[in-house]
């Protein structure tokens, strides 16, 4: 993507001739995980087909709308659906609306997405909130010229994921009884789903869940100065090695869906807490 800071503005600004309100707060919305939309106050609704050098979705459980409103108080802009690096896309095409929305004015990004678990205590339709990541990714969304008016150089990632957030969706968590626990993220590139000696792998180097997306989302929001909050649903689980089986996207999708009203809870009592 050439001249990508002139792209933005331009992005940026067709969204603001047609949207009237000043976002608070991004949120990401993953794979089968869009019924948060259903609880927003809606004013807005664009596809991501009208706008000017966005990417589209190709991936038929993501709607590919970009949505703007209120929830439980706070202004949002939304994404339903996102963007992966399987798709064909390069890293600063994944990312390129984490930095349309930070220049829309947000203050605070919240991710949403489905994973695998390579640690035995987490089980199916768990819920984990991402503490830390390892990225296994083919391509750093940083690379290249640095954008200087979004952050430095050599942005620190030693705390990509806001204490505080993680903190009081633990509590949420813990109110409403939901099976809640934290951990670490390996972002892989997909589409295809793991080996078995991979998922003996990343578990072995720490990881306690694994998926294809998030990690980029993450490093550009920190690069742009904005507390990160990623909450994952389990869908398939993946270790003791002997407990293997095969997993279908309709089933990761059935999952998701079937815990969904949980993430739903923590993320919108979580938004209207902070």
């Amino acid at each position: 993507m050439q001249n990508i800071m002139q792209c933005l503005r331009e992005t940026v600004a067709f969204i603001q001739e047609r949207v009237d309100l000043q976002p608070q707060y991004g949120i990401i919305l993953g794979t089968g995980l869009g019924g948060l939309v259903n609880d927003i106050q809606i004013s807005h609704q664009i596809e991501y087909t009208d706008l000017p050098h966005f990417p589209v979705s190709t991936v038929e459980s993501h709607k590919g709308r970009l949505i703007f409103g209120t929830l439980e108080g706070k202004k949002v802009v939304v994404m339903q659906g996102r963007f992966h690096y399987y798709e064909g896309y390069n890293m600063k095409e994944v990312t390129y609306p984490v930095r349309v929305m930070k220049l829309l004015g947000i203050e605070r990004l919240f991710i949403s997405n489905v994973s695998g678990s390579v640690n035995q205590h987490i089980n199916t339709g768990d819920l984990l909130i991402i503490k830390d990541h390892i990225d296994k990714q083919h391509e750093n969304p940083l690379r290249g010229p640095n954008l200087d008016e979004m952050g430095p150089r050599f942005p620190d990632m030693s705390q990509p994921y806001d204490h505080t957030m993680i903190e009081k969706a633990l509590s949420i968590a813990k109110k409403h009884h939901i099976t809640c626990h934290t951990g670490v993220y390996v972002s892989v590139p997909g589409p295809n789903l793991e080996t078995i000696a991979e998922y003996v792998y990343f578990h072995n180097i720490g990881a306690d869940i694994v998926g294809m997306s998030t990690v980029p989302e993450v490093i550009v929001a920190v690069h742009c100065g904005l507390p990160v909050f990623a909450i994952s649903v389990v869908t398939d689980s993946n270790y003791p090695p002997e407990e293997v089986s095969v997993v279908t996207l309709e089933e990761v999708i059935a999952v998701a869906m079937e815990a969904e009203p949980k993430m739903t809870t923590v993320m919108r009592e979580l938004v209207a807490s902070v």
